[in-house]
């Protein structure tokens, strides 16, 4: 991986899967109730990775487009 690579931005910590939610100990419905909102709460967690992942890694690549268009030298006025 080179030093400016885009992959280099994301969190070390999101490499690993985001857990799901523990399984309730008891059986009521307010037991289940409480699980599936946890779990929610981690699917969210999951997906908001995915989304701010795929931004870092967008801004990074237009980032270095400017600059490789900046670095490029100009011939024959701008051609």
């Amino acid at each position: 991986m080179t030093p400016n690579a885009c992959s280099t931005l994301i969190p070390d910590s999101w490499r690993a899967p985001v857990a799901g939610a523990d399984l309730p100990d008891g059986d009521t419905v307010a037991d289940w109730v409480a699980f599936g909102d946890a779990q929610t709460a981690q699917l969210d967690k999951a997906n908001g990775r995915t989304a701010d992942a795929l931004a870092i890694i967008g801004r990074c690549e237009a980032r270095d487009l400017a600059a490789v268009k900046k670095a490029k030298p100009k011939f024959f006025g701008g051609f």
